[in-house]
């Protein structure tokens, strides 16, 4: 047993090791200011044996005391519980017993809901860095292999079939089988599609097969996570949770486009889909062996208690509604599905013109989104004659624009509507600055305005910025309009708008060499789009809540 004998007020760091010889170490004072540290090793923790002066034990007392009883004995995060009394300072002295417990890994303790929330954002920041790298790397690709703008188009656009196709079935899958596992298995089939590009891109139709792969494994991601976060986030942190998942997309994209063009410069294009592709491999790793089994703490217990016993507590049809995040039998989960699926009342969503405006309007919206986040790149190279590195990192500009324009935009739709502005009214504005900014910046960027080609980057970054007010617009519609349905009205959206992946990522390209014109290629079709996409929003558009189970 080694002792050690410090002030009460110094810190002392003791290693775990420790031999039998007795060594102690002091500080300046007198005996009585002293205090006396026995160690007492041990396999999982180190024990302190505390010997003190009676002040000091008083002082300690009345810590105890104003800490309360609730706390277990804890003082500074040390427990301290009295043991007998012994010599060692005369008279005047006692003993305690400190513990401190060393966890090894440092994030064991956790819990475990925060470490899935935290590797599910990391998985969305990668699944952003495989969706934007192509956009880079098609420059010097196009070069090698002689494609044209149009096939350029088509190879870009390639990703977005397989990420209309997986929306609906995303949903499906991850109230069979958990959200969990489906992202597992998504992440992994984009990242090994993505490190085979290289592989396949001399042979075209490999190629879009890759690509159609990356669509698929990351159009499934955030069905999953949402489901992930309803069966174990409790409500009083849900909102949190969404914006720190879905935040990673952001992250995601800055970071791919800060990233890919040194890789590319210095390693090859070939290197930013293999480095890609290997860091989502990674996260599959790390995720899969994520602690599954272990035990969850007292809020996520209580999170799931509450799932049971709604689940317990409603009638049949109403049950199939909630995620229950029970294992069931491989045939009453198909039977709940296809019983959920025909309850769903598709017939009325259909009926309703506020449905129809968010369709239209997130198809508008999608299409300037998408068109950007493909051509922009290509756009600072060619035309503004910058070079690639400048080309990407210019079209960081805007995603990081819209981190700032986000929390700005949600602070003035919450103000307008605590001030007693109609919610209908708010997201119609909202939306609308969210279509006439960008729309209003592409017809000044199109023009022959005599502008540098600075000031054309500022002007389009602050339009396309703009644009994220269609959170607080659009976004919000699907639950203010049925808070019952609104996952499966956005998966309806969310289809119809990857439609423009498809269809306008290709078109730019072949617009792009018909006429070798940016103005018409690119931002014409977005311009008309915004336009066209705020009047019907204006004249359509309502966040009254709806009753679809009564109208079908």
């Amino acid at each position: 047993m080694a002792k050690f004998t410090t002030r009460l007020d110094n810190f002392c760091f003791l290693p775990h090791n420790t031999s039998s010889s007795q060594s102690s170490i002091f500080f300046s004072r007198t005996s009585r200011k002293n205090l006396h540290l026995e160690l007492i090793p041990s396999k999982r923790r180190l024990n302190f044996k505390v010997l003190c002066s009676i002040k000091d034990r008083e002082n300690v007392k009345n810590e105890i005391e104003k800490v309360g009883a609730s706390s277990g004995g804890l003082v500074n995060g040390v427990r301290v519980e009295e043991l007998d009394e012994k010599g060692g300072l005369g008279r005047e002295s006692a003993s305690r017993e400190a513990d401190f417990n060393f966890v090894w890994p440092p994030w064991k303790n956790i819990p475990q809901r925060y470490k899935l929330i935290g590797t599910t954002s990391l998985a969305f920041v990668i699944c952003n860095m495989d969706k934007v790298n192509l956009s880079v790397a098609i420059i010097p690709m196009s070069h090698q292999f002689g494609w044209n703008s149009s096939v350029a188009g088509l190879v870009q656009s390639s990703f977005f079939w397989g990420y209309a196709l997986s929306q609906l079935p995303g949903g499906w899958l991850s109230k069979l089988f958990g959200g969990r596992k489906v992202l597992e298995i998504g992440v992994l089939a984009w990242s090994l599609a993505t490190a085979l590009v290289p592989v396949l891109a001399g042979l075209l139709p490999g190629l879009l097969l890759s690509r159609v792969l990356v669509g698929i494994g990351e159009g499934v991601s955030p069905s999953a996570a949402t489901d992930l976060i309803a069966r174990l986030i409790p409500l009083e942190e849900r909102s949190r949770a969404v914006s720190f998942v879905f935040g990673g997309l952001s992250v995601g994209s800055v970071t791919g486009l800060l990233v890919a063009p040194t890789l590319i410069q210095n390693f090859g294009w070939e290197s930013v889909f293999y480095i890609f592709g290997l860091l989502g491999i990674w996260w599959y790793s790390g995720f899969h062996f994520l602690g599954e089994e272990q035990a969850l703490d007292a809020v996520e217990v209580e999170h799931v208690a509450q799932l049971r016993s709604a689940n317990q507590n409603k009638s049949g049809n109403d049950s199939l509604k909630e995620l229950d995040g029970m294992k069931t039998s491989w045939n009453n989960t198909l039977e709940e599905l296809r019983v959920s699926l025909k309850d769903v009342p598709w017939k009325a969503f259909f009926r309703s013109p506020a449905v129809w405006a968010m369709i239209y309007a997130h198809f508008c919206g999608s299409w300037g989104h998408y068109t950007c986040l493909s051509w922009l790149p290509t756009f600072f190279s060619e035309e503004l004659n910058l070079n690639l590195r400048e080309a990407a990192w210019v079209s960081i500009l805007p995603p990081l624009a819209s981190v700032f324009v986000t929390s700005i935009a949600a602070q003035f739709a919450d103000n307008l509507i605590a001030n007693g502005v109609e919610t209908t009214t708010v997201r119609k504005i909202c939306q609308a600055i969210s279509f006439l900014s960008p729309a209003t910046c592409m017809i000044l960027s199109s023009l022959d305005l005599g502008l540098q080609p600075w000031e054309i980057v500022g002007i389009l970054s602050c339009g396309l910025a703009l644009s994220s007010f269609a959170l607080s617009g659009l976004y919000c519609t699907h639950q203010d309009i049925s808070p019952e349905y609104a996952s499966i009205l956005l998966g309806i959206t969310n289809t119809v708008g990857a439609v423009p992946g498809i269809v306008g990522v290709a078109l730019t390209g072949f617009l792009l060499d018909s006429t070798h014109s940016w103005g018409v290629s690119l931002f014409a079709p977005s311009i008309f789009f915004y336009l066209t996409g705020t009047v019907v929003w204006l004249a359509f558009a309502s966040s009254k809540p709806q009753n679809f189970s009564e109208s079908d």
